[in-house]
Formats: structure tokens, sequence, C-alpha cells
């Protein structure tokens, strides 16, 4: 057995463990997310909006795959669309 493969076993809990949790705190994380993500906009006056747009919806595409590795990741509520800046 190679370094990799005891290395793979050793974080198969681990990686099981993130998986829950993420499922748990997927609407959390993804609030959290949103709320970067506007702040970020605000202070840089829009003018990454959308690459900013894009790095959001890519954490959350990774969110979903992590907290539902069967279904191949799905995003969470609210479809990864930010809510319009007050």
């Amino acid at each position: 057995m190679g370094f990799l493969d005891t290395l793979k076993t050793k974080l198969a809990p681990a990686k099981e463990k993130v998986a829950d949790l993420a499922q748990q705190h997927e609407g959390r994380i993804g609030q959290g997310l949103d709320k970067a993500a506007r702040t970020v906009d605000d202070r840089t006056k829009g003018k990454y909006s959308d690459r900013i747009d894009t790095g959001t919806g890519k954490a959350k595409n990774a969110l979903g795959r992590i907290a539902h590795p069967e279904g191949g990741g799905r995003p969470p509520e609210g479809g990864g669309q930010q809510p319009p800046a007050s």
C-alpha cells in the first residue's frame, strides 16, 4: 500500500464529516458567501461585479458538490443569485 492510499484511507472519515457538515449548514454557508460577495462588491464600487458573481457561483457549486456528492451537487436555495444591493 502506497503513501497516497494510506492517506486516502485515513482521511475518509474526515471527508464524510465535512460532507455532513456542509449538508447541515449549506444555507448558512451560502448566505455567508452572498454577504462576503456584497461586501467586496461594495468596497470595489461594482468594478468587479461580474467576476465576483462568477466566483460566488463557483463557490456555491463546489459547496453543492461537497454537500450532495451522490447527486452531482446542487446549488443552495436561491439558485446562486445575489439579491439586489440596497
